[in-house]
């Protein structure tokens, strides 16, 4: 049924948010935008969940922001509608446990970009990424700035500026995807990978991914200082004392993330 814009379940200590607009190829519009915010929040304030898997259903991943929506409305609503979009992208970043992108099929325009911004990538050997944007008379302005990020500026520029897709293996070779896997096994391939996430310390991951970012956008030297107070600060935990206890007594660490 498609009167849910985004489905979610839990998988033990994952969350699964499905992108459910599969006669419209799973495209973006203002109620999936909502929901998944509303999601996001949950997931955040939810403790016995460490991560997220988001997969699209049906015949591909994310077509792009809903074209007949942006058609409808005028240019204000245009940037309002956007302004909520990219809040998606920023929120991943901000949230402190890990999104992972399930991905099969095509992941275009506005779902290229969803794809770069989530922190780590599955996809299936069938998968394709675009950004067709030019080839309808305008650039793709928001997917190019987490796509940039992903994979660098000469490729990125050369896929918004030709609107050329790319498939799965150059994905990989240019850090849009970690791990590939058979088609129809994107979700199990990201819910496993979350799993393993999330069988590691919390506390140590609810630190690292925010600081990962926050170090990014800092000059080089100014990273390094915050990263050693921040360690500093870190090692005090009894998840960093239970881990090295456990390294010297060869047995496995039982995390409390505290």
């Amino acid at each position: 049924m498609e009167d849910q814009p985004i489905k979610f379940e839990k998988r033990g200590s994952v969350a699964l948010l499905t992108l459910n607009r599969p006669r419209v190829l799973n495209a973006i519009n203002d109620p999936m935008i909502d929901a998944l915010l509303d999601r996001f929040e949950e997931i955040e304030n939810t403790d016995e969940l460490g991560a997220a898997v988001i997969e699209g259903t049906g015949k591909i991943f994310c077509s792009g922001h809903d074209l007949k929506e942006l058609m409808a409305a005028n240019p204000l609503q245009r940037r309002t509608l956007l302004t909520k979009s990219i809040k998606v992208w920023e929120e991943i970043v901000k949230m402190s446990k890990p999104v992972i992108a399930a991905v099969h099929s095509y992941a275009t325009a506005a779902g290229c970009g969803l794809v770069a911004a989530c922190d780590l990538v599955v996809a299936s050997e069938d998968a394709v990424f675009q950004t067709p944007g030019v080839n309808i008379g305008i650039f793709c302005m928001t997917p190019m700035i987490p796509l940039q990020r992903a994979i660098g500026q000469k490729k990125a520029m050369e896929m918004l500026i030709t609107g050329d897709p790319i498939n799965v293996k150059e994905a990989e070779r240019f850090g849009l995807v970690n791990k590939i896997v058979p088609n129809g096994k994107h979700v199990e391939g990201a819910i496993e990978f979350a799993e393993k996430i999330t069988g590691k310390s919390r506390l140590a991951y609810n630190i690292g991914k925010p600081a990962f970012y926050t170090m990014g956008e800092m000059e080089y030297v100014k990273a390094l200082h915050y990263a050693k107070d921040l360690f500093t600060l870190a090692s005090t935990s009894e998840d960093t004392e239970e881990g090295m206890k456990a390294v010297l007594e060869k047995r496995s660490p039982i995390w409390k993330s505290r």
